[in-house]
């Protein structure tokens, strides 16, 4: 009798325990590669979710980052998802690298800058983004968001490719050929520091380049999704003083059919926790911020927290 209590007490303590499970809310959410930034911030986001948000478990997937993420989400294969701003934007808009629209997602929060920075040679006679004409340039792979950012930049300045010598290469393919002086500049479009420019930066003196005030302003006003960074001095071997540029930003976005109190809870408990993320880009996550950049819309729970803090 003793031994059919103790089977019956097992069997109903394991039917609760997966009760309680099949009750959680599954969440899943699309990150990036395992050797970027993406997936392990995403990974101790999901922990401080899944600690802090009742009935929630998230669960982390890597990905190829922002384009497939941003696909991902709009077939409701993944509930949240890391997605660079810009990518948002021509995504919900069909243009660019998106022949339609792909606009059934919300934006939870802006994050923290993918800066964009321009890497030449220390000596090189490159001072500024138009000294780039006719130069040998790489200006990210192709079809990348880099590769977008790139083409705006330049022409931002009255520069197109017919006006350079454009290579379509990686981070790492850039910083190598820049290197062996193969190429003049190139572009990345990351947090920084950079690994790539940092792997450079430890053998050759680099420089990157300042934009002015009006080409910033002038930017702005095209693409919304640009807003002003400065990179400090010493983030870089040998950068000895603070360079100003333009960022996109690294965004938070998830399904629109999402729950507006599990988004808020999700918002709230985000920011309400950072110091318990323990990832260095997680210190440039930022309240007041949380709407900068962002020409897409987002999703009512996230306002719902933002009104509250006084956000605007």
């Amino acid at each position: 009798m003793r031994r059919y209590l103790v089977l019956l007490l097992v069997l109903s303590l394991v039917l609760a325990a997966t009760l309680t499970t099949a009750a959680a809310t599954q969440l899943t959410f699309a990150t990036g590669g395992t050797s970027g930034t993406y997936y392990p911030l995403g990974g101790a986001m999901a922990q401080v979710w899944n600690k802090n948000v009742p009935g929630v478990n998230v669960s982390v997937q890597a990905t190829g980052a922002s384009v497939e993420n941003i696909r991902l989400i709009n077939k409701k294969q993944v509930d949240l998802a890391f997605v660079q701003n810009d990518i948002n934007h021509y995504a919900f808009n069909g243009v660019e690298i998106f022949n339609e629209k792909l606009a059934d997602f919300k934006v939870i929060a802006a994050l923290y800058p993918e800066t964009v920075q321009i890497v030449v040679k220390a000596e090189s006679n490159i001072k500024t983004v138009a000294d780039l004409k006719g130069k040998r340039v790489s200006v990210g792979a192709p079809g990348s968001g880099v590769e977008a950012n790139a083409r705006q930049i330049l022409g931002n300045v009255k520069l197109a490719y017919k006006d350079l010598s454009p290579y379509f290469l990686s981070f790492a393919e850039s910083a190598d050929q820049l290197k062996n002086d193969h190429i003049d500049a190139f572009f990345i479009v990351a947090g920084h520091p950079t690994a790539a420019i940092q792997d450079i930066a430890a053998q050759h003196k680099i420089r990157i380049l300042n934009f002015t005030d009006k080409e910033i302003a002038d930017l702005s006003k095209e693409y919304q999704f640009y807003s002003k960074v400065v990179i400090p001095a010493n983030t870089y071997s040998g950068q000895t003083e603070p360079t100003t540029t333009v960022a996109v930003k690294a965004a938070l976005v998830c399904n629109s059919a999402l729950d507006e109190t599990l988004v808020y809870n999700i918002t709230k408990t985000l920011f309400e926790h950072l110091g318990d993320l323990g990832h260095a880009k997680a210190k440039e996550f930022s309240l007041p911020n949380a709407k900068v950049g962002i020409s897409t819309p987002f999703h009512a729970g996230a306002l719902k927290y933002f009104n509250e803090k006084g956000i605007k």
